[in-house]
């Protein structure tokens, strides 16, 4: 019986993997292959800028791909940004791995970052890190352990995984006691990570660069209010909360917040 239970949790640390059906549009971009842990490639895109431009590395959410967060491509590279669009193992055209997790997510950060300090184009550059839902706490623990990340723009972060995964239990109506307390321990067992040390409203504290939360106002993945808990847990004033409208996949009006964005960006890592 065990053994089925701990097989159904480790199936659930798999996600549905969608291949990408398009490029970025209009962008001088070209595709690159990154090694990242336990011998496995990463697919991405690299779109570059001018000589000498900073570099942001985007992340998307569980379940999704670097096609996902295309939508901010053109108006952050018009804004002069050379960037790394990644799949995370398991995702997109990314190779598979066991599982994927939040730190494995970060763990692929990490490996872009390493990737792109040994490029020509982008060597010793300073690198932002933007990222949603997973891939946004994922950016975050990257950043609580990398203090040379120059920026995170965090969209839609859940606070907590641990929050995160009781409400899926309550979806699911499989009470907590004692069958939702095991499959968080149990979790926690498989990914070698205590929820605890990997919550973006505990990483928070140790990220020292400038941090933008962006979270969608009618998000019923992960609340508005989760946003505003990591931001109580911050430690330094340069990191800024944006409530707009929207849900947790598909901000209503985001042309419009760009001018925030991107206002955002120029401060916190000028071109």
């Amino acid at each position: 019986m065990l053994w089925a239970i701990n097989f159904g949790i480790k199936r659930g640390l798999t996600a549905t993997r969608e291949v990408e059906t398009t490029v970025p549009a209009n962008l001088p971009w070209r595709e690159v292959r990154i090694p990242s842990a336990n011998g496995k490639q990463l697919f991405g895109w690299f779109i570059p800028a001018q000589p000498g431009a900073p570099v942001l590395l985007v992340m998307h959410g569980w379940g999704g791909n670097a096609q996902m967060m295309l939508p901010l491509a053109a108006p952050l590279h018009t804004a002069g940004y050379a960037l790394l669009f990644l799949d995370a193992r398991c995702h997109g055209q990314s190779d598979d791995d066991s599982f994927a997790s939040l730190p494995r997510f970060a763990e692929d950060i990490e490996h872009g970052v390493a990737w792109l300090s040994l490029q020509s184009e982008t060597k010793g550059v300073p690198v932002g890190l933007v990222g949603h839902s997973v891939g946004a706490g994922a950016a975050l623990l990257a950043a609580s352990r990398n203090p040379a990340i120059a920026l995170v723009v965090s969209l839609a972060a859940f606070a907590h995984p641990a929050a995160m995964m009781r409400r899926w239990l309550r979806f699911k109506r499989i009470p907590y006691w004692p069958f939702g307390a095991y499959i968080l321990a149990y979790v926690q067992k498989v990914i070698g990570f205590r929820f605890d040390d990997i919550a973006p409203l505990n990483t928070i504290r140790q990220v020292r660069c400038p941090v933008l939360l962006v979270h969608g106002l009618e998000d019923e993945t992960v609340p508005a209010s989760e946003a505003q808990a990591i931001y109580a847990q911050r430690s330094h004033e340069r990191v800024t909360l944006l409530l707009i409208p929207g849900s947790h996949d598909e901000y209503a009006d985001m042309e419009s917040h760009l001018p925030a964005l991107c206002g955002f960006l120029a401060q916190a890592l000028p071109i």
